[in-house]
């Protein structure tokens, strides 16, 4: 997979989270990602913004264009080195919530994205990856 129009930034606060939003819709905007999959990309990069700020003490985010034979996509990855998740499975329960969250969830943002990773243990962060290609 090559990339692309590589975004980085740093998730320490509110404002962070506003300006990941934007720098996530302007590079689906520039892969051609149909409005309503920038809709779905943009919705699970900003509740995995909350995230990485409300639950990993802040962190970052690197986002890029990535192309893998003819098809363009853009790549989402939030990284923090806040306490973990204990229960990944538990975590990635449709309805499950912490009750600090908006609700949306771990689950919600997977099943907006095509492709989804998340690696994470107690005491070593969190590491969370969503994809959206263009139809």
């Amino acid at each position: 997979m090559e990339e692309s129009s590589v975004h980085e930034s740093p998730i320490t606060g509110n404002g962070d989270v506003v300006k990941a939003r934007q720098a996530v819709r302007v590079l689906a905007q520039e892969a051609r990602l149909s409005l309503v999959d920038q809709t779905k990309l943009v919705t699970a990069a900003s509740e995995l913004a909350r995230n990485t700020l409300s639950y990993g003490g802040g962190g970052t985010m690197r986002a890029s264009i990535v192309t893998r034979g003819t098809s363009t996509g853009v790549k989402v990855v939030f990284s923090d080195q806040g306490p973990g998740i204990p229960d990944l499975d538990l975590a990635l329960t449709d309805g499950w919530s912490s009750g600090r969250g908006m609700g949306l969830g771990l689950s919600g943002a997977r099943r907006l994205a095509d492709e989804f990773t998340l690696d994470s243990a107690p005491g070593k962060g969190t590491t969370v990856s969503v994809l959206k290609w263009a139809r």
